[in-house]
């Protein structure tokens, strides 16, 4: 139940985020479900990749770079996904945001 609740909740998001931004469109409930599913996908393989390999520049950072690679992993999610729009890299650093708050609330209602 806690894995569909965040699933659901972060698809939520992504429409209400399709609404308030502007160079984002999800293309529909099945399509922003679908990008949920790839962009957790990517979270489980890329993303662990790409953190090892910038290590130093995460640390120069104080962690801030971290962000970017969620960007990334949202730029590339939408790219594999078909209806699903980021227009730019500012609004794809905003649905990462979107998404990251989505999980942190999901965390706190299933514990």
């Amino acid at each position: 139940m806690r894995f569909v609740g965040k699933l659901l909740l972060t698809t939520l998001a992504f429409l209400l985020a399709e609404r308030w931004l502007p160079g984002f469109s999800a293309g529909g409930l099945l399509s922003a479900f679908f990008m949920v599913v790839v962009l957790g996908l990517i979270n489980v393989t890329v993303r662990p990749v790409l953190v090892l390999l910038t290590i130093p520049v995460t640390i120069l950072t104080l962690g801030l770079f971290l962000l970017v690679i969620n960007t990334l992993c949202v730029i590339i999610a939408a790219a594999l996904v078909p209806g699903v729009d980021v227009e730019n890299f500012l609004t794809a650093f905003l649905i990462a945001l979107i998404a990251s708050a989505a999980g942190y609330l999901g965390n706190r209602l299933w514990r």
